[in-house]
């Protein structure tokens, strides 16, 4: 007969997938390898696999006819000697070994242990603790210890064994990438994600976890959670694709943000860069379904907050910090079908651009050479010589490894002679723009001219998309930019990435044994701002107002906000969108009756008390010729927080006053 406990054994066996290196050194100790660690400490956050592994190492340890002592942090008391007494065969029994899950319910005992309770442990014992936090580096770091204690940091499955497991939970193949966008490598959620998929799919042919999978994973992964303050952070993180301290300060503008960003950065499933911390996939992913099922209202409020702060960041911040934020902007609304065809957001070989220095040239010659050939790598030197302050150069941040370049140049008009002579794809970019809307003197276009990333060529990478966000800054930012060009070498393919967003030119320029696609876009006719709410809107529904309107709220709203932004720029305001809503649609005089338009509405914001200050932080900010909204809260008198709650109220209380109009005033 065979025991329920054997069965069990069993069936860990059959499921256990990966942590190769923990099983092979804990199977060297318990073989007696005197080289091998006496004490196993293994952490990472919730769900990670703590528990299943040390049930795995039990089993092992069970097999080779050990005695085992199982405790469970959770109900160990503070007293040392409860502990001691719970493991006493630890410290008498030969061969024993001790296993202690959920470590962090007992961190507090960590000392006491290293100085006092395992020196004293029998022969040939083994010890082996789980937990999510990660142990105090001075043991590791101890000349004694460190020969005896093995530390491991669990890791998120790979895609690999992620995906094993959804083959053998019997997960339809069309499902797969779906659970695992939501699952990553974490096994619970990998775990959980399955169970629901093999018995609740059915004929659904679209994946989403059930209220029944998040809260046991909320439960899981992250835990409690200290006050409500504390949920919008985790919030605002697990829809932001890096949050800072200011960031927090920004869309939570009633809450201090210097502990909750304490807070959100000593959480075990958190990682930390030099843009801020971000959430492990599972928990990121769990954090966004839960909110968008529980208060799908309150998701899009936040979204919405951080989308007008990217945007508030890329027309005022300094350039240093803009260059990234239309890539932040997008990771919020990834979901849509455009943006899952440009961009990647995997954080695997993740990069970091640093402009081209002359110890570069050869490297980056190499890769030219070898993924387009010498023709391309002389177009590459040229310009190197010509714009280097155009290259970028992109390492891994893992190693620093020089793995790609691109560059973007910045040519003014009249064009150069030598460069069209040089260079076929930048002389087609000006043909194009002659035969379209010519350039006029004082002007100039941009051009996207490489994209050299052999290990992903040509393929959508983050190495295109800090590129793409970097390109969208320039263009955002510069004076007199009048087009932006990309170059694609695959350009079938690539024209159907860019369907919506970038116009065909249909030039196909020769270079080498290569042909390559040119895609553009007039920023005199469609300002920066305007096309990046393309991206946004176009993954919204939009509502259904009494009277129909060419544009989503969202869209206009955006279009109001852009409208003030470029008050004080007769051109850029000339070109704004708000000239092509319905609100503007009869006016004689477009310009001067919408701006007048926007005064009035502003103003009138007074006639209800609660507008007054709203009313009075969109004049400073805007009408007054304040260079900042730092200088228009010192204008007020008031603290830059304080006038930045007013100036979004007033925003949200003057765009629902125009929308009313668009849906409703016939004389607008």
């Amino acid at each position: 007969m065979v025991s329920v406990g054997e069965r069990l054994s069993r069936a860990r066996v059959r499921a256990f997938v990966g942590r190769d290196e923990e099983l092979g050194r804990f199977g060297e100790a318990l073989a007696g390898d005197p080289q091998a660690p006496f004490a196993f400490y293994v952490y990472g956050p919730g769900g990670i696999g703590k528990s299943t592994l040390l049930r795995r190492l039990a089993d092992h340890a069970r097999t080779a006819g050990r005695l085992l002592v199982e405790l469970d942090g959770r109900f160990v008391s503070r007293d040392p000697a409860d502990f001691e007494h719970a493991a006493g065969p630890f410290l008498d029994v030969p061969g024993t070994v001790l296993f202690v899950d959920s470590f962090e319910h007992c961190q507090w005992l960590e000392s006491w242990l290293w100085h006092h309770f395992l020196p004293r442990a029998a022969d040939d014992t083994l010890v082996v603790l789980g937990g999510r936090r990660a142990p105090q580096p001075q043991w590791a770091a101890d000349p004694a210890w460190s020969r005896l204690l093995h530390v491991s940091e669990l890791e998120p499955f790979s895609a690999e064994q992620a995906r094993s497991l959804l083959v053998a939970a019997q997960i339809r193949p069309e499902l797969r990438d779906r659970v695992l966008r939501f699952a990553g490598g974490n096994p619970l959620a990998l775990s959980l994600a399955a169970a629901a998929g093999s018995e609740g799919c059915g004929r659904e042919e679209i994946w989403a976890p059930t209220a029944d999978v998040l809260r046991t994973l909320l439960a899981g992964l992250i835990g409690e959670v200290p006050t409500a303050a504390h949920r919008r952070a985790l919030e605002v993180a697990a829809q932001a694709h890096s949050t800072s301290e200011e960031l927090l300060a920004a869309v939570l503008p009633g809450e201090d943000a210097h502990p909750l960003f304490s807070w959100l950065r000593d959480l075990p499933f958190m990682e930390s860069t030099l843009r801020g911390v971000y959430p492990h996939d599972a928990a990121r992913e769990t954090l966004a379904a839960d909110l968008r099922w529980r208060a799908p209202n309150a998701f899009e409020a936040m979204r919405r907050r951080l989308a007008d702060e990217y945007l508030r960041i890329l027309r005022e911040a300094p350039e240093e910090r803009v260059w990234t934020v239309t890539d932040d902007l997008f990771y919020l609304f990834r979901e849509g079908a455009t943006l899952s065809r440009l961009r990647s957001w995997s954080r695997e070989d993740e990069v970091h651009d640093r402009p081209l220095h002359p110890d570069d040239i050869d490297v980056i010659l190499r890769m030219a050479t070898e993924t387009e050939g010498a023709a391309s790598a002389d177009l590459v030197r040229y310009w190197a010589q010509r714009q280097p302050q155009a290259f970028s150069v992109y390492r891994l941040v893992s190693t620093g490894r020089i793995v790609a370049f691109t560059a973007r140049l910045a040519l003014p008009s009249p064009p150069d002679a030598q460069d069209l002579a040089t260079d076929p794809v930048v002389a087609a970019a000006w043909r194009y723009t002659e035969a379209t809307a010519p350039v006029s003197p004082g002007e100039h276009i941009g051009v996207s001219r490489f994209s050299i990333y052999p290990e992903q060529y040509q393929v959508p990478s983050r190495v295109i998309d800090l590129s793409s966000s970097r390109a969208q800054a320039e263009a955002a930012r510069a004076r007199g930019r009048a087009y932006g060009f990309a170059v694609f070498r695959d350009a079938e393919t690539w024209a159907e990435r860019v369907k919506g967003t970038l116009a065909d030119t249909g030039a196909r320029p020769r270079v080498g044994a290569y042909t390559y696609g040119l895609f553009g876009v007039d920023w005199r006719q469609l300002p920066v701002e305007s096309w990046l709410m393309h991206f946004i809107s176009a993954t919204e529904v939009p509502t259904a107002p009494a009277g129909p309107s060419p544009v989503s709220r969202s869209a206009f709203d955006q279009a109001v906000r852009e409208a003030l932004a470029h008050w004080r720029d007769a051109d850029a305001f000339a070109a704004c969108a708000l000239l092509r809503t319905r609100l503007a649609a009869d006016f004689g005089d477009p310009v001067g009756e919408l701006r007048a338009l926007l005064r009035r509405a502003v103003d009138d914001l007074a006639l209800d008390p609660r507008g007054v200050r709203a009313r009075e932080a969109l004049t400073a900010g805007h009408f007054s010729g304040a260079p900042t909204q730092e200088a228009a809260a010192r204008r007020l008198g008031l603290p830059y927080g304080t006038y930045r709650r007013h100036l979004r109220q007033g925003l949200d209380l003057l765009c629902e006053a125009l929308w009313q109009r668009e849906l409703h005033d016939p004389r607008r």
